[in-house]
């Protein structure tokens, strides 16, 4: 099962997914992040707490869902603007869910506010994939319909 984390800017939600979801997946999963408009870097303070939790994010790189080595299974959002967006045609008729998270990159304020905020999005998106791989596998393989409202229930959840 592929799974692709998409945001605009592909440098800090999608890339704080990428690597907890590899980090946790069992076998046979696999996360991708991407951007439609990608920044071209992945935010230092992304890296800086991805290595602070113990998750490894050496193959994380800001790039464009046009550059993707595989079509994702389940594709999911988690700005607001990518949720908007219209996939590439290439993608298909791919399961999406949108899972919004403030963005961390936008937080004003002292350097400790800042990384608060860095803290509350890794969290919350910790929160939501630990709640999909915890998932029977038959709801996982099962009916397209009932998935996708289990991940937009998912998605709603907060840390």
């Amino acid at each position: 099962m592929n799974i692709l984390f998409l945001c605009t800017g592909n440098s800090c939600r999608s890339i704080l997914a990428e690597a907890t979801f590899n980090h946790l997946a069992p076998a046979g999963w696999r996360a991708l992040s991407a951007g439609s408009q990608p920044t071209g870097e992945v935010h230092p303070r992304s890296l800086a707490l991805l290595a602070a939790k113990g998750i490894d994010a050496s193959d994380c790189a800001s790039k464009s869902w046009d550059a993707l080595p595989v079509t994702p299974d389940i594709v999911i959002t988690v700005c607001a603007s990518a949720a908007g967006e219209t996939c590439p045609a290439y993608l298909g008729p791919v399961l999406r869910s949108h899972w919004g998270v403030d963005d961390p990159a936008k937080a004003t304020g002292s350097p400790a506010d800042i990384d608060a905020a860095f803290v509350r999005a890794y969290r919350v998106l910790r929160a939501r994939i630990e709640a999909l791989l915890a998932l029977p596998a038959e709801q996982l393989h099962g009916e397209r319909a009932a998935l996708k409202a289990e991940l937009d229930r998912i998605g709603q959840l907060s840390a």
